[in-house]
């Protein structure tokens, strides 16, 4: 019984984990729930309560207002973060970002305010 109600637990928090991979590209506005790795290219807005993961290769162009961003890729406009933007060394942030916790790796580039 125990187990059953463990794997249960496991498959949600996995269906709300997605990956968008180096040859996705998306134009537009973006709405997701739940936790979102982008490697690919977004051209206009990102929204979103969950957390966005913008791995090393991803380039952002557009607004993003996310709950948590943790970034290691390209962003250029501006981030809003309900809870908290963290930039690691490979990260370029070009615009301004609004958040109450802002942390920034040695190596990561950032120009705004």
């Amino acid at each position: 019984m125990w187990d059953t109600m463990k794997r249960k637990v496991n498959q949600a928090d996995v269906e709300n984990f997605t990956v968008l991979g180096k040859d996705v590209t998306f134009k537009g506005v973006v709405y997701f729930e739940g936790t979102v790795q982008l490697d690919g290219c977004v051209e206009g807005e990102i929204r979103t309560d969950g957390v966005l993961i913008v791995g090393e290769h991803a380039v952002i162009r557009g607004t993003v207002s996310v709950g948590t961003l943790i970034s290691s890729g390209k962003t250029h406009g501006t981030i809003a973060a309900s809870d908290k933007v963290q930039l690691l060394k490979t990260a370029v942030q070009i615009g301004d970002v609004h958040t109450p916790a802002f942390s920034i790796e040695a190596g990561a580039y950032f120009k705004g305010l």
